[in-house]
């Protein structure tokens, strides 16, 4: 059977390697783990459950066995989770943004700026290494895992992702159930309510999860603000890369060999495809038959990289350093939750 996968996926992609087949067959297997358990515990999103069961299979399996698997698991961290990002840009059209009116995007655009610098200031506070700061300032004020997996793209330090996926997905799935509860306290109308989960839940599924058991008007607009948000994921991608390319440039002007030897492209390639399918969405011209199709193939694209990164989480490292991460996400998720509220007021 295993020799059969094998072979199906020569076909589909010659060029891989035995080493990376074998680790992309490890990641579907769990990626349909994952699909199962969503399917008994549908209020917890798969793409949630991807990155647990990677981080459970990186670490409970033999050496052995991760080795073999590590190639691929890597791989597809890396490169589906750009194919993902660029699907990803389906789900969004013009329209439905403008309808929130230029207040509402500058508002939004605010709580995305507000929560960047503030997770950022949190996490290098807390001494968080290499480029975790940035990568988590990116997962909680954009989208999540996917946001931290197009940053490290974008600057070319995927090596510095496993943990911050970890936090923004565990603050992410507290989110579904903190935040209703904590309505009962705030006593939001469901359109407030949905506002608020838009601007601060971090990856889109978990926003789905949180704000359908308020009401169609909740969900409606917690999508819409949740989807502005994700198209921030462009131009903070750029300026992620911009960044290094600057530090990269500097570094080589004094002689010294900077961490990351390969420069970052100004705009990275899955950007540009990424804003391509945003523009193909809202020109109108995509079937319906399209787009769901596109919407399939990034959940399954976007769940398969999520597994690779979660393969990749050592927990032995993450809970050794458990309370200086664990606070930097905690305090995060704070910081965003209150930027929450004030675009809810400032927008009823």
């Amino acid at each position: 059977m295993v020799n059969i996968a094998q072979r199906a996926l020569d076909l589909v992609l010659p060029g891989l390697s035995r080493k990376v087949t074998a680790g992309l067959l490890g990641a579907a297997a769990l990626l349909l783990l994952a699909f199962g358990a969503h399917l008994i515990l549908p209020m917890v999103p798969m793409l949630t459950l991807c990155v647990v069961f990677g981080a459970m299979a990186g670490n409970m399996l033999r050496q052995g066995t991760k080795l073999r698997l590590g190639a691929g698991m890597g791989w597809s961290g890396k490169q589906l989770m750009r194919a993902g990002i660029v699907l990803l840009g389906f789900q969004l059209a013009v329209s439905d943004i403008l309808g929130l009116g230029w207040k509402g995007i500058g508002l939004i655009a605010l709580v995305v700026a507000g929560s960047f610098f503030g997770t950022y200031g949190i996490a290098k506070a807390l001494k968080l290494p290499g480029d975790q700061p940035v990568l988590l300032a990116s997962g909680f004020a954009i989208c999540g895992a996917s946001a931290i997996g197009a940053m490290s793209q974008a600057r070319g330090t995927a090596k510095d992702a496993p943990i911050p996926v970890a936090l923004v997905t565990l603050c992410g799935t507290l989110a579904i159930a903190v935040l209703p509860l904590a309505n009962t306290w705030l006593g939001l109308n469901e359109l407030d309510f949905g506002r608020w989960v838009g601007a601060s839940v971090h990856d889109v599924g978990q926003v789905v999860a949180t704000a359908q058991g308020a009401g169609l008007t909740a969900l409606g607009a917690a999508v819409v603000v949740k989807l502005v948000r994700v198209l921030m994921l462009a131009p903070v991608s750029v300026l992620g890369s911009l960044s290094t390319r600057r530090a990269h440039a500097a570094a080589l002007a004094k002689g010294v060999t900077p961490p990351e030897t390969k420069r970052p492209p100004l705009v990275p390639l899955f950007v540009f495809g990424f804003i391509v399918c945003v523009l193909l969405r809202s020109s109108g011209a995509m079937p319906d038959s399209v787009l769901q199709g596109a919407k399939i193939g990034q959940e399954i694209l976007l769940g398969l990289a999520l597994v690779g990164l979660g393969f990749a989480i050592d927990l032995r490292h993450l809970f050794a350093n458990a309370g200086r991460s664990s606070a930097a996400a905690l305090g995060a998720w704070a910081v965003v939750a209150a930027l929450g509220i004030g675009f809810v007021v400032l927008m009823a």
